[in-house]
């Protein structure tokens, strides 16, 4: 015997074939086990109720079925595995409801609906579990950002631009910035919520059913904001897929940039936070290192996040303007651990933050390095002496230059000399009040008291401001997460 038959002997002679259930029928069978399951079973319920409801079935049938729904429900799931018999997880299912209450029964449990819409629905639920959760961790980051905003909001530090340093700002002020990043992707990510939940159900396969069905009934019952009315567009439509993509994805890119600031100010060279302990490891060999291993797997698994939504996204691409609910079986995996890790980054930040130790002298010494007050010395001269700013400018620019070349800082420098310098190119002198000043980081800091900057009364007033959009936009986070769970509470314990 060839092997090429001998292979063919060993996949069998119908379906499915050796290797198709192998390497697809089996996989696909787990991840419907370990992420579909429990929403499975609320569409079960919802659907029948809504059959008995609208009169298509009896309500003492319905009763006998939500009974063989309930009870195959509490399956433990980890005993299940792949059966040739069983195209999938939903006809096995089918069929150990069937041993409860009748193949009968069970099978007209299906009646006006297909494994597209169900589906579809099925993703759905799924994903707003998956974006509710990760809103919460945001919003838990949230408060750890405010309050380490507020605790610093007169620690003052080096603020960089093009990685270098450029001008002094304030802890609070930086704390502030990430935060209002992270706003923007909560609110991306809310956007994405409101067009997961709508419902699916009743589209059926392509165009809806003969039967008098109610779609904004099982709607209700599932606790969806809304139908996707236009039936087509019920099982063909993927944008909710990468929307939440777009969205995940964003928030991963945001978040990993400020983690890689992070990493930058817990080196030794930086000294400018500090790991709390229980966040830290040391070398197997190097007893003095301090490892800020929770930063460095946020940094990465922030970057997997990353990967797994964009490859979601990529599979959508050039896919048919139909059914993809079998290509969703492969497709939905990914989203699901891109959610996984992007919770992990945002408690592992979270709890980097919420403990971070400041050193707020050694910040407030570096603030005072690398010329970076020289700009308040062009806009003095051109707000309190009227010198053209280009001139001013030129004359910051020239007592830098000479700073840094004879190795020096702008303390270093007399305000005689200083003068000399500017005087040979207009006819200004300052006070040594006013040079004390301009090498100020407080008072670089202190002077730029316009919206949004750095000044410390400026940054309370945005901290207070955006603390009572959090506290609403908490009490609206939780009476969606309570009023999900109600809907659930009520569609497992219906009773006729």
């Amino acid at each position: 015997m060839s092997k090429l038959e001998e292979f063919i002997k060993n996949e069998g002679p119908v379906f499915p074939g050796k290797t198709y259930a192998e390497e697809l029928l089996m996989p696909v069978f787990n991840d419907q086990r370990d992420y579909l399951f429990h929403v499975m079973f609320d569409i079960h319920r919802a659907h029948v109720i809504m059959l008995a409801e609208k009169g298509i079935i009896p309500e003492e049938e319905a009763k006998t079925m939500l009974e063989g729904i309930n009870k195959v429900a509490m399956s433990d799931t980890s005993s299940l595995s792949y059966q040739p018999q069983f195209e999938d997880l939903f006809f096995m299912m089918e069929a150990k409801i069937g041993e409860e209450i009748g193949d009968e029964l069970a099978g007209k449990i299906h009646i006006a609906r297909s494994r597209n819409d169900m589906g579809i629905a099925m993703y759905r639920l799924v994903l707003r579990e998956h974006l509710l959760q990760l809103l919460g961790s945001a919003y838990q980051l949230s408060e750890a950002l405010l309050e380490q905003a507020e605790e610093h909001k007169e620690t003052y530090m080096t603020g960089y631009t093009h990685t270098q340093p450029a001008q002094p700002t304030t802890l609070g002020h930086y704390l502030l910035a990430v935060y209002d990043v992270l706003q923007r992707d909560i609110k991306r990510l809310w956007a994405a919520y409101k067009t997961v939940n709508k419902s699916s159900l009743g589209a059926a396969a392509l165009t809806t059913t003969g039967f008098p069905i109610c779609r904004d009934r099982t709607r209700e019952l599932l606790g969806f904001e809304g139908i996707i009315e236009n039936s087509y567009d019920s099982i063909a439509g993927a944008d909710y897929l990468l929307e939440t993509s777009s969205a995940l994805m964003t928030c991963m890119v945001n978040t990993g940039r400020w983690i890689q600031d992070f990493l930058q100010h817990v080196t030794r060279e930086f000294g400018t936070f500090q790991v709390a302990d229980p966040y830290v490891q040391v070398s197997s060999i190097m007893p003095q290192k301090r490892n800020p291993v929770s930063i460095e797997h946020s940094r990465s698994i922030a970057s997997s996040a990353y990967g797994e939504a964009y490859a979601a996204m990529n599979m959508v691409h050039n896919t048919p303007f139909g059914d993809i609910v079998d290509t969703e079986d492969d497709l939905q995996p990914h989203l699901y651990r891109a959610f996984t890790n992007a919770n992990r980054v945002l408690k592992l930040m979270y709890a980097v933050i919420a403990t971070l130790k400041v050193n707020k002298e050694h910040a407030k010494e570096m603030a005072k390095k690398s010329c970076i007050t020289i700009t308040e010395l062009a806009d003095t001269l051109a707000r309190d002496y009227r010198i053209p700013f280009r001139k001013a400018h030129s004359i910051a620019s020239y007592i830098s230059k000479q700073t840094v070349k004879d190795q020096k800082e702008l303390c270093d420098w007399k305000v005689e000399d200083v003068n000399e310098v500017i005087r040979g190119f207009v006819p200004v002198s300052l006070t040594e009040e006013e040079w004390k000043k301009i090498i100020s980081p407080e008072y670089f800091v202190q002077i730029r008291s316009l919206q949004g900057g750095p000044n410390p009364d400026e940054v309370s007033r945005m901290i207070k401001d955006r603390n009572e959009i959090l506290t609403g936009e908490l009490l609206s986070y939780e009476g969606t997460v309570r009023g999900l769970k109600e809907k659930k509470d009520r569609l497992i314990s219906f009773r006729f």
